[in-house]
């Protein structure tokens, strides 16, 4: 069997499909997530196909309770090789009608979420001198998106943080790596009213996930046309991308 790899946000969209992902490449799965009746089933099914699973239920904005989730999955599957801070929410409000309840919430799970699990698998991870910290960022982080506040600027916070922790542990084998994806299908994006362009399938976005990973690239952004989108989005001047996304003329 090969690296034992914890996932957060398992129950569903990239985290299940990625969580299969990496166990039909040999890995042992640790699946995290909120609703622990979908983790079992996920479980369940992993293991018809051949593949190793251990669940534990938790919520990520609990530092103490995902800590314990952490522990008890190593206790069943040995030391975590990889985290992949996968879970995150949407987080959309309108700043004529701010509301911080939402504000707070988002940064509570797509920013701290992911820094309650890298700090609890960094201590052993140092203590090894080995290891992989995955954040699932988004596209997102790179500019302002209408009515998505706080979606962007946490997934921005979360790449921020990423890049730091990489600095700082250049001189260990722990390595750091951040994914960009563009539209995934997943519960997140269904019923959305706004165009997204070269949308991808769950399992395709998980095999190029399982790829970066392999790689231990320190980022990674999909699908590729995304690449060249992202490039543009941190190049545009302000006036150019304020009329794109408001729809406004001259």
């Amino acid at each position: 069997m090969g690296a034992h790899v914890i996932i957060t946000g398992a129950s569903s969209g990239i985290g299940e499909a990625l969580a299969r992902e990496m166990a039909r490449r040999g890995h042992s799965v640790g699946l995290i997530a909120r609703r622990a009746d979908k983790l079992l089933e996920l479980a369940a099914s992993i293991a018809d196909e051949g593949g190793e699973a251990a669940v534990a239920a938790a919520d990520v904005c609990d530092a103490e309770a995902l800590a314990q989730a952490i522990s008890q999955l190593e206790q069943s599957l040995g030391p975590c090789a990889i985290l992949v801070a996968n879970a995150g929410i949407g987080g959309a409000t309108n700043a004529k009608d701010l509301d911080l309840q939402v504000v707070r919430q988002t940064f509570e799970v797509n920013l701290m979420g992911a820094v309650h699990a890298a700090h609890a698998v960094l201590p052993g991870m140092l203590a090894r001198d080995r290891g992989q910290l995955v954040v699932v960022s988004s596209i997102a982080a790179l500019r302002g998106l209408p009515g998505s506040a706080p979606y962007s600027s946490s997934k921005a916070a979360v790449s921020t943080f990423w890049e730091s922790l990489r600095v700082d542990l250049h001189d260990t084998n722990v390595g750091c790596t951040t994914i960009h994806p563009g539209f995934v299908k997943t519960p997140l994006t269904e019923g959305k009213d706004f165009v997204m362009p070269f949308r991808v399938d769950p399992d395709q976005a998980a095999r190029w996930m399982a790829d970066a990973i392999a790689r231990r690239d320190r980022h990674f952004t999909f699908p590729w046309p995304m690449r060249l989108v992202s490039w543009l989005m941190r190049r545009v001047p302000d006036w150019i991308w304020d009329a794109v996304v408001t729809g406004r003329r001259g």
